[in-house]
């Protein structure tokens, strides 16, 4: 019992003292891409919080698997994180038979700081100017309808999927090599339709190169406040949306995770931090430690039920 209270007070002193040293951030893709963006603008703030400097590191590959391993593999002490994403967290485990990593398992959740909504798009030739003219149009020609997507297994491709499942709908799939090819033909027609990131989808949406039929989120997005979200264009219970998230190697002690999750929620909190996070596609959407475990545990079946009506297996 003794050993015991030591060892205990031990891990509440270390924890005491922690951040004594610089912390390491892992985003497993090349410099400059939106995770990129997400890290710089947060850690910049959350050097202040902690008191000390954050390095980002890039390790790009396999989708985010390289980078994921990397900080998988390191010690689990608080002093190396991991910016991930939708696909590095929930898709990539259903999707590659042979990943080297269990997200639930070989990771602690430490917050969730951004959601991202999706607008599902059409071609401007399409004759449909509401989801649900949309949907009476592909029943009407089965199989003639295309859509596009940044690339086989991605949040573009399986949101997709997974409107086709609620609406039994048969699209087919045609995917590109990033989302500027596809997006080239959806504005020139050789696809129909399409599901992109909003910032990107507002864009093309307001310069009249494509028509925005909903939204993927429960709540209209302010990029978009005339287009209606898929709840409200009659599919119900229809909220799919991607998000960021940090986390630590499993074995991270609580209190290590309950200091860095208080760190991100003080950081989430500034107005100006807020409103660059919304410029750059994201919106601002907090959860502690706790809360972002059980959502990842909810969101895990339902990406892989994605991936599974999709087919799609990668090496």
């Amino acid at each position: 019992m003794a050993a015991a209270g030591l060892l205990g007070s031990l891990a509440a002193q270390a924890a005491d003292a922690f951040p004594s040293k610089p912390i390491r951030l892992v985003v497993g893709f090349p410099a400059g891409g939106p995770l990129d963006q997400h890290a710089r603008l947060l850690t910049d703030k959350l050097q202040g919080v902690l008191g000390q400097p954050i390095i980002v590191d890039y390790k790009p590959g396999a989708g985010g698997a390289v980078g994921a391993q990397d900080v998988m593999k390191s010690p689990a002490d608080g002093y190396t994180l991991m910016l991930a994403n939708t696909g590095v967290m929930v898709i990539n485990p259903a999707l590659y038979p042979k990943l080297p990593y269990a997200t639930l398992k070989d990771f602690v959740p430490v917050a969730r700081t951004a959601m991202q909504p999706l607008a599902l798009l059409v071609n401007n030739k399409v004759p449909a100017n509401t989801l649900q003219e949309f949907i009476a149009y592909s029943k009407a020609n089965p199989g003639k309808v295309n859509f596009g997507s940044a690339g086989n297994g991605g949040i573009s491709h399986l949101v997709p999927e997974m409107f086709k499942s609620a609406t039994a709908l048969d699209l087919v799939h045609i995917p590109y090599k990033g989302s500027a090819p596809a997006f080239t033909d959806l504005i020139g027609g050789q696809v129909q339709f399409m599901a992109e990131s909003i910032p990107q989808a507002a864009a093309y949406h307001k310069q009249g190169k494509v028509r925005a039929l909903a939204v993927t989120s429960k709540e209209r997005n302010p990029a978009l406040p005339e287009v209606p979200t898929v709840i409200e264009s009659g599919i119900k219970g229809f909220e799919v949306v991607g998000f960021y998230g940090f986390l630590a190697p499993a074995g991270t002690s609580k209190e290590v995770i309950a200091k860095l999750s208080n760190a991100f929620q003080q950081v989430m909190t500034l107005p100006e931090v807020r409103s660059r996070m919304v410029e750059q596609g994201a919106d601002p959407a907090f959860l502690g430690a706790d809360a972002f475990a059980k959502f990842l545990a909810g969101e895990m079946p339902r990406w892989a039920a994605a991936v599974k009506a999709s087919g799609t297996k990668m090496d």
